[in-house]
């Protein structure tokens, strides 16, 4: 009977410690894809708090969110996408930080040296021109911006091929698809199929922030607390540095 006990106390001993394993789900800006990815495998090594990601576009997941998916921590490609889940209550406002900003470019197929500045893409040859969803996802309203901005959007919308992100922009030129596009830089140099033709000034960019939260109803809340504290070290900080993110926030040790 004792043994019987003692194996008994053992099992529930290994199942409060199968119990305890954490995890954090992260609702993430496909452009931060590399990054992230990096990061997270370096924080599992430090903590053994497994981290899982969903990449797409900030508006999809914001939708998502809305509709009760179980994230514990979100992190955008624009301040549009998280006021909106701000004034829903969706989020912890005290855990909000803007912690990196981007650089909007435009880019082409590398042996297409014919197009160098936005004024060219009004040519004649210039056919197709991929952007995310210029009405929802952040890259597509940065480029629809500066466009509006150096007096070429209306001009341009009849080449306008919308894609689902940005990541899907880059791919379309990439793939020969599109003729030119507007993607952040960052992801611009993941792909050797695409050249940078032109990077958007400060002047004329507009403001590109990318700012993360916990979740009110995040189900893996002290775990999300934890990462977000991660996402602001010095580590993680050289390795967005490393991929071409400005890191905006200060750093903790």
């Amino acid at each position: 009977m004792k043994k019987l006990i003692a194996l008994c106390f053992g099992a529930a001993l290994l199942g409060a410690g199968m119990a305890r394993a954490e995890s954090v789900l992260v609702f993430a800006a496909i452009s931060l894809s590399d990054a992230l990815n990096q990061i997270g495998a370096d924080f599992e090594r430090e903590t053994s708090i497994s981290v899982h990601y969903n990449l797409q576009g900030s508006s999809a997941l914001a939708r998502q969110i809305e509709a009760g998916a179980p994230a514990d921590l979100f992190f955008s490609a624009d301040e549009e996408k998280m006021d909106q889940l701000q004034g829903e209550n969706l989020i912890e406002t005290s855990t909000r930080m803007s912690l990196l900003s981007n650089i909007l470019v435009m880019v082409t197929a590398p042996d297409n040296t014919g197009i160098n500045t936005p004024a060219d893409l009004e040519r004649d040859r210039v056919e197709r021109i991929a952007l995310a969803q210029p009405d929802s996802v952040p890259a597509g309203i940065y480029a629809k911006r500066y466009l509006e901005r150096i007096g070429l959007w209306e001009e341009l919308i009849p080449k306008i091929i919308p894609t689902e992100n940005v990541r899907s922009a880059l791919a379309a030129v990439a793939a020969g698809n599109a003729d030119a596009g507007f993607v952040y830089r960052t992801d611009a140099t993941t792909s050797d199929r695409v050249r940078i033709a032109y990077e958007i000034p400060e002047s004329d960019a507009p403001s590109i922030t990318y700012p993360v939260a916990v979740l009110r109803n995040a189900p893996n809340k002290d775990a999300a607390r934890r990462f977000l504290s991660y996402l602001r070290s010095r580590a993680a900080g050289a390795v967005f540095e490393q991929y071409g993110f400005k890191v905006l926030s200060a750093q903790e040790p």
